[in-house]
């Protein structure tokens, strides 16, 4: 599939609102990466995730408190690659690469692989956002059907509806399906990927079959096979629904575009930094839990802007996007709260599921 491009040879938005971001960062002498809040929550989020793994394998608690910890166990990971292996593969955690390194692969600890996300996220998602073939993460097919240029089955009629259990099945998927599509298919979605070398290789089996052996194999031996499916289960498909909804609410929603290069030449005519806030949408960006939460994936339109800068300092930088959209006549997408997106949300899907 041939590339698509923007017209960004006179990107007057985007150079005016990087003019007023560069200039908040010298003039408070603040570095664009993250602060000792993203160190603390990182070591919190790791200390409490790896403190319930081994109450959870060595303690053998209660019924009920073993279904509550693998619940939290859930939202943990979720929580982790929000903030922890999000801003380390975007290279925003630390100012030492190393470091970004260090976070990143967080992900796979967790059963993913840094090395393709960052390139189904970082390079596919972040450059073509919303638009079909180009960006991987509204690939739901067959199952979800998001815009109306996608193939429809009978059964998106009622995708208003089952997308509530399809949704926890995303981790699921993503670890045992997904990853391996993409390592032997050498592609995302329709566009091809640079090699691994043998580091990446040796990488990817190594903590795939470290993942299995620790989260899988071990639990069996510890407290039993139907203990640890159940307890994994739990786990998994909370992760799996909390992930999905933070990244549809803030791209699959009624509001957002989803583009369709109209030219021979497969150009999109607005410039790239505006398609990024025709596709995207903010969220309960008043809420300091969600926000806290999401690693500032609430603040998307920001992030989507410059994903090169820690999320922590997103709620200064949601006031210069929003003044600048206001002074380019830019419509500028944000939901009150987590409700009021995910209102929008089944709409489209109804509304999509329908067409």
């Amino acid at each position: 599939m041939q590339k698509v491009s923007f017209n960004n040879k006179n990107s007057v938005f985007f150079n005016a609102l990087k003019e007023k971001v560069d200039t908040y960062f010298k003039s408070n002498d603040i570095k664009e990466t993250g602060n000792f809040k993203l160190y603390f929550k990182t070591i919190l989020l790791s200390i409490s995730a790896i403190g319930m793994y081994v109450v959870l394998v060595f303690f053998t608690p209660p019924v009920w408190a073993s279904l509550l910890l693998c619940a939290l166990l859930g939202l943990n990971f979720a929580a982790i690659g929000f903030n922890t292996m999000h801003d380390g593969a975007h290279g925003s955690f630390s100012t030492k690469s190393w470091v970004n390194d260090l976070m990143g692969y967080s992900l796979n600890a967790m059963g993913g692989s840094v090395y393709l996300w960052k390139y189904k996220h970082n390079v596919n998602h972040h450059s073509f956002t919303n638009i079909e073939g180009m960006d991987d993460d509204i690939d739901i097919k067959p199952f979800i059907r998001v815009h109306a240029d996608q193939k429809k089955f009978w059964y998106h009629r009622f995708q208003h509806i089952y997308w509530v259990g399809l949704y926890g099945l995303t981790y699921l998927l993503w670890i045992f399906v997904q990853d391996f599509q993409k390592y032997f298919t050498g592609k995302i979605g329709d566009l091809p990927f640079r090699k691994m070398d043998l580091k990446e290789h040796i990488i990817f089996w190594i903590t795939k079959i470290g993942y299995i052996a620790a989260f899988i194999v071990l639990p069996i031996f510890q407290v039993g096979v139907v203990e640890t499916i159940v307890g994994y289960l739990v786990a998994s498909l909370i992760c799996g629904f909390v992930i999905a909804v933070v990244f549809q609410l803030a791209h699959v929603v009624k509001e957002a575009a989803f583009e369709v290069p109209t030219s021979d030449n497969h150009k999109v005519e607005a410039e790239w930094a505006v398609h990024q806030i025709q596709t995207t949408a903010d969220f309960a960006t008043k809420s300091k839990i969600v926000s806290w939460f999401t690693g500032g994936l609430n603040f998307q339109v920001e992030h989507h802007l410059f994903p090169r800068i820690s999320h922590v300092h997103y709620p200064k930088i949601n006031q210069l996007v929003k003044e600048t959209c206001a002074q380019f006549g830019i419509n500028y997408i944000e939901f009150p709260t987590v409700m009021a997106a995910v209102k929008s949300h089944i709409v489209h899907l109804k509304e999509v599921g329908r067409v």
